[in-house]
């Protein structure tokens, strides 16, 4: 009985050229052999199956050969190949470090390095997942592998870079592996089924490369499988029966299920998967694939992303222009809620139908709200009514203060009108530049009609004080202001409020919006205006000190030494 090889080792590449979806790396190790530009130390990482170990065979074989071809391949004729060929060379050697991973086995490796090759130029270790070294093994290491004889040149590969220790990845030159393309798969099958005389569907080799999850030997290795299952003939059907994989249709079909809206139909078709053996979880995770795919497939720019067979492209494409963009981010935000909370639910089964009953809605949802899109009709009104409406809503919205005069000599006065944009002081502190208006203060609904009662000065300041009580908490410096500045009624509803200063003024008009539209619903009067006097007596030369600054000021005055004091220290008065 012949011993039979798996295709994964007797396929296995002999030559740089043979290496499947690597090209930037074998070009590099080439140029490197062919410059004699050799590293004491390389790293090769990247996931399984993809050629690590491979090229560093590869490497090994061609530096120690005698006759290196002009593309810089083994002769395969030499002394030392054959000896390679043959399992027989005692100048490379594999390691396995997930065995062979304590202090002891490295340092048998230092003791080894010492002694030069019989054969050929170079000795080379070959050490095979080298993140399962222990620490104490690593240490061991760092010295031999920094500074290693001529003639030792040390590969080092790994699934798992992030677990080795800086002090190694220091040490090496560090090669990434990619994943191999799905192209570079389906090729390298389609080679291997020619000489083993299989038949096999191009669709069945696409459905074996997306499976493998660009690993070549896993590839092979279900290669393999299914040529076993269907007896060397590998169609579309016998890859997905052996590859426990969902077909496309049943993806497509329950798509076309949810643009109808057929809720009953969308349950019965997962009915029938769950009956096939497969998980709820993987169902849902499949059709999140299928309409990410839909997505890219609507853009000839994105369609590259899409790795699937040609058949299949095409009824992509086909699917993709009834789906509007819409509809493919809303599914996908739904199957993506689904598969973030499906292992904490307890009724899984109801979880994934819930979310489908979710996906049949979405066109009915929009094409309700298209329906009842409601047809609003604006009432005729005159000229006279608009603007009649029209200077009610000016005199509401925004009351103008008139100019009042007061006897000579008795006062220095300034008015201000409160409604006019001003400077915070205390945010002007702050931010320097920042104006007070951008921060907008609760709005405070206004008379619907135009109200002319009239109040007496008792009942303004009553008012004025439940306004203040309001903002005892939030600005306790506004409430102690408006309680020791209270509101003066003047003629036709002109309310004068007296200010020692402008940062009292300033300080009003924070809330001069909200106080205005309060008084005016409180006392059923929109013709109310406020109006604010800046006054200070003449003749006297006590000065009333409200802020921080006037207070230290004033006594920095009286004693030289607290000026001295703050500035030596970098104290704040505050």
């Amino acid at each position: 009985m012949e011993n039979y090889i798996v295709s994964a080792r007797k396929y296995r590449p002999a030559t740089f050229e043979t290496v499947v979806g690597q090209t930037a790396i074998t070009t590099t190790l080439k140029n490197a052999i062919k410059s004699k530009h050799l590293a004491h130390a390389y790293l090769f990482c990247g996931p399984r199956g993809i050629g690590k170990t491979t090229c560093a065979r590869i490497y090994a074989k061609v530096i120690n050969c005698s006759n290196v071809t002009d593309r810089n391949e083994p002769c395969n004729t030499c002394e030392s190949c054959k000896a390679f060929n043959d399992n027989r060379s005692y100048n490379i050697h594999e390691l396995d470090a997930a065995s062979n991973n304590t202090v002891d086995d490295i340092r048998q490796i230092v003791d080894q390095v010492r002694i030069p090759p019989q054969i050929g130029k170079y000795k080379v270790y070959i050490i095979d997942e080298v993140h399962m070294l222990s620490s104490g093994a690593f240490n061991a290491f760092l010295k031999t592998l920094e500074e290693p004889p001529a003639h030792a040149i040390f590969i080092l590969a790994t699934t798992e870079k992030h677990k080795i220790i800086p002090t190694i990845l220091s040490r090496c030159q560090i090669y990434d592996f990619n994943r191999i393309k799905m192209e570079d798969i389906v090729k390298h099958l389609e080679y291997v089924a020619k000489n083993e005389g299989v038949s096999a569907d191009s669709d069945a080799l696409n459905i074996i490369a997306q499976k493998s999850e660009g690993s070549m030997r896993d590839a092979l290795s279900f290669f393999d499988q299914i040529v076993s299952f269907s007896g060397g003939n590998i169609t579309y059907e016998s890859a997905l029966t052996h590859l426990n994989v969902l077909d496309y249709e049943y993806f497509f079909n329950i798509t076309d299920f949810f643009l109808q809206n057929n809720i009953s139909e969308a349950l019965m078709m997962f009915d029938e998967i769950l009956n096939k053996g497969f998980d709820g979880h993987h169902f849902i995770t499949g059709i999140a694939e299928h309409f990410r795919d839909l997505l890219v497939s609507r853009d000839t720019a994105t369609l590259k992303l899409l790795e699937v067979g040609d058949t299949i492209r095409v009824h992509y494409k086909t699917q993709a222009q009834k789906c509007s963009v819409d509809f493919l981010f809303k599914a996908l935000k739904i199957c993506s809620h689904c598969d973030i909370y499906y292992k904490a639910s307890k009724n899984q089964r109801l979880h994934v139908e819930l979310a489908l009953i979710q996906l049949c809605n979405i066109t009915n949802s929009e094409s309700q709200s298209k329906q009842e899109t409601p047809n609003i009709s604006v009432p005729k009104t005159t000229k006279q009514e608009t603007s009649a409406a029209t200077e009610k809503m000016a005199v509401v919205s925004e009351p103008k203060p008139k100019p009042y005069s007061t006897p000579k000599n008795e006062k220095k006065q300034e008015d201000v009108n409160l409604l006019k944009e001003s400077v915070s002081i205390k945010e002007a502190a702050k931010t320097g530049t920042k104006k007070q208006n951008e921060s907008k203060p609760e709005e405070v609904k206004q008379p619907e009609t135009e109200l002319s009662e009239s109040f007496t000065q008792e009942l303004l300041r009553e008012k004025w004080l439940a306004f203040a009580e309001k903002l005892k908490e939030e600005k306790p410096r506004l409430y102690n202001t408006m309680h020791t500045h209270m509101p003066e009624l003047k003629e036709e509803f002109m309310i004068e409020i007296a200010f020692n200063n402008q940062s009292q003024s300033n300080a009003i008009r924070e809330v001069v919006n909200e106080l205005t539209h309060y008084l005016m619903n409180e006392l059923k009067n929109t013709k109310i205006q406020l109006a604010a006097v800046i006054s200070e007596k003449e003749g006297t030369q006590t000065k009333k000190l409200y802020t921080d600054s006037e207070k230290f000021n004033y006594l920095n005055e009286k004693n030289p030494n607290l000026g001295l004091l703050q500035k030596t220290l970098n104290l704040d008065f505050k």
